[in-house]
């Protein structure tokens, strides 16, 4: 999900008025930073890391995501922090986050399967492959043409999207920007979830990780930009090495996890759904390799198949290219592909089917 960097000016500029008539307009949001896509966000008052002597993480239920029931959006009343993101009042007074870490031990306990009731099946047609590449890899026998159902991940850098175009051109799903950090909203990203839904998509939305912010403040962040609404899909914790961002931090692998297990288990009671992991090679080396084997993995991998890359890990999604061309989108764009068959993704959708396996 990474981001070009010379188009960030001119994005600003052409993007910052952009309005939408989405059901979640109304809500009273704060305005978005000038933090961009890659995390280049203002640095905040440092936290030290979230991972206690041993405290041990302890790995969800073997069952993927499923469907969350509809629900109204979390009412969030909290003072906001000193960079305009929300700030947990014990974080006022508590800048090195010791409290907050004793009072949320209770989040490491795997959360109790959460009641679901999976929206009324509805059949969507699936687009065939229809994109080009303006880099095209040769997967040989793996390729990823051969699996019936392709998406795209989307956010400012795709400026204003044609779904309907999108979705003709073989776009059956979109996972859409929506936050990072603790106070960052892409400012695209209320048109695109609704124009999206509104062109018979299936949508999703995620979050890129910010490691010099305590993961609740992050969960908390979402969870009040990002609705909950039956049909979409599960949300996405997108966890890399960013090195275009201002925060320079890289935590140790414990520190990770566990910061990722409080922000997935904070999502996984507010949607009744089993986070989705994005990640990117050298960050799957450095911390995930052996880690949430219950959690669906969607892997970045544009030479190689994934098994090659992330040998024995089971996935879910693949992001085999960021070069992709299409009607509908100026520029390049994030092509994927979903791990199974056109009847696996519709009984997926719908909360019943298991992660594939590896190879």
């Amino acid at each position: 999900m990474r981001t070009p960097s010379v188009v960030a000016l001119f994005s600003v500029l052409c993007l910052a008025g952009c309005t939408s008539t989405s059901a979640i307009d109304s809500l009273q949001l704060d305005q978005p930073s000038t933090e961009t896509t890659s995390s280049i966000v203002r640095p905040s008052t440092p936290i030290k890391g979230e991972a206690a002597a041993g405290r041990e993480i302890v790995p969800l239920s073997s069952e993927v995501a499923s469907y969350g029931a509809p629900g109204p959006l979390a009412e969030i009343d909290r003072p906001d922090g000193p960079d305009g993101g929300p700030t947990p009042p014990m974080a006022l007074a508590d800048p090195d986050g010791i409290a907050e870490r004793a009072a949320r031990s209770i989040t490491l306990v795997a959360p109790v399967k959460p009641t679901v009731r999976p929206e009324p099946a509805v059949a969507r047609t699936i687009y065939g492959y229809g994109f080009r590449d303006a880099k095209p890899i040769n997967f040989g026998k793996t390729s990823p043409r051969k699996l019936a159902v392709h998406g795209v991940d989307v956010s400012r850098w795709q400026g204003d999207i044609d779904w309907p175009k999108l979705r003709r051109q073989g776009a059956n799903f979109a996972y859409i920007k929506a936050t990072d950090g603790g106070d960052h909203l892409d400012p695209m990203f209320r048109k695109n979830w609704h124009e999206a839904d509104k062109a018979g998509l299936r949508r999703g939305a995620y979050h890129f990780f910010y490691w010099c912010r305590t993961a609740g403040e992050q969960a908390d962040w979402f969870i009040r930009n990002v609705p909950k609404v039956a049909g979409a899909l599960p949300p996405v914790i997108d966890v890399e090495w960013n090195h275009e961002s201002s925060c320079k931090r890289r935590p140790s692998r414990a520190t990770v996890l566990e910061k990722m297990q409080v922000f997935m288990d904070k999502l996984e009671r507010h949607y009744g759904q089993r986070p989705v992991i994005y990640t990117a090679p050298d960050f799957y080396e450095d911390n995930l390799k052996g880690a949430f084997p219950d959690h669906p993995f969607w892997l970045r991998s544009v030479a190689k198949h994934p098994a090659k890359v992330y040998p024995g890990r089971k996935w879910l999604f693949w992001q085999y290219s960021g070069s992709g061309l299409s009607h509908g989108v100026t520029g390049k764009i994030d092509l994927n592909v979903f791990h199974g068959t056109e009847g696996e993704w519709r009984t997926w959708v719908t909360g019943g089917w298991q992660v594939a396996d590896a190879d």
